[in-house]
């Protein structure tokens, strides 16, 4: 009773929302990242509206606070316990394999807690995105109230998000390198010593690879997740589009596979990679000579 109780909350888990909803006719994945506003809000040329994603990094941000709070703030007894445990794991993780493997020792307190914090939020909103929530676009009807459906949605899927993300960390790491080191030595210190014939072919070069850090780094995080939840609910939805339910026989297993990867491995890879990234690439603004 509980393995099946367990593969049928695993089908939950990867059930698209727009496969399941009323008077759905075609199913295409790509439909669960057209986001809708809940609530338009226009400033001038820029669209502030209220979606799903926005619900989603709003959830995030709730549920990394109270993780920093219950795991390293709040204290129940004197002798220490699997939580304490759990965040002084999270706490090493975020101190020795990003902070001090990317920042300059002078840097670690400035910057330690950014990073630290940017891997558990990306963490957290990785997460959730696999956890079936009621923040749908979609809605049925339950005893004539209407109800948003459950589905699957990560905010990191969206490039808007990751390049945001980036942009933070991006603007941070050249706001650093001029604090530290003075602009004109700064940007000198993007240029490599080569001939001087060869300098109109390297700074566009270098300054091209500058920005190719901002595109690396969003792209990195939004491609990984968006290809994740791609697949669940491609192989998934193929048992809705062909009306087999002997599909389910393959689709399912499947499914639940690409399911168990993500969650288990490429949830916590991608938001280590993300922190550790912008920790180099910070520190390598404070020192580039190093």
């Amino acid at each position: 009773m509980r393995r099946l109780a367990a593969l049928v909350s695993l089908v939950a888990l990867a059930l698209p929302g727009s496969a399941l909803a009323a008077g759905e006719s075609e199913f295409d994945p790509a439909h669960e990242w057209e986001l809708k506003p809940w609530v338009e809000i226009q400033l001038g040329p820029l669209d502030m509206s209220i979606n799903k994603a926005v619900a989603y990094l709003l959830l995030g941000t709730v549920v990394s606070i109270a993780i920093g709070l219950l795991l390293m703030r709040v204290k129940t007894g004197s002798e220490p316990t699997r939580r304490q445990a759990l965040g002084e794991t999270i706490y090493e993780i975020a101190q020795v394999q990003v902070a001090e493997q990317g920042l300059p020792t002078k840097a670690i307190g400035r910057w330690f807690p950014y990073v630290a914090s940017l891997m558990i939020f990306i963490w957290v909103v990785n997460m959730l995105g696999f956890i079936p929530l009621p923040l749908s676009d979609e809605r049925f009807e339950l005893f004539g109230v209407e109800l948003p459906t459950l589905a699957i949605f990560a905010a990191t899927s969206t490039l808007s998000v990751t390049l945001a993300l980036a942009l933070m960390t991006f603007v941070f790491t050249h706001v650093e390198g001029i604090r530290h080191n003075g602009a004109w030595a700064y940007f000198r210190s993007w240029i490599p010593e080569v001939p001087k014939p060869m300098l109109p072919l390297i700074v566009p070069l270098e300054i091209l690879g500058q920005f190719m850090r901002l595109i690396s780094l969003s792209i990195r995080l939004y491609a990984n997740m968006l290809a994740g939840h791609m697949l669940i609910l491609t192989f998934i939805g193929l048992i809705f589009v062909l009306e087999s339910v002997v599909l389910a026989v393959v689709a399912v297993p499947a499914a639940t596979i690409f399911y168990l990867f993500e969650v288990v491995i490429v949830v916590s890879i991608q938001a280590y990679i993300f922190a550790a990234l912008s920790a180099i690439y910070i520190g390598s603004a404070i020192e580039p000579e190093h």
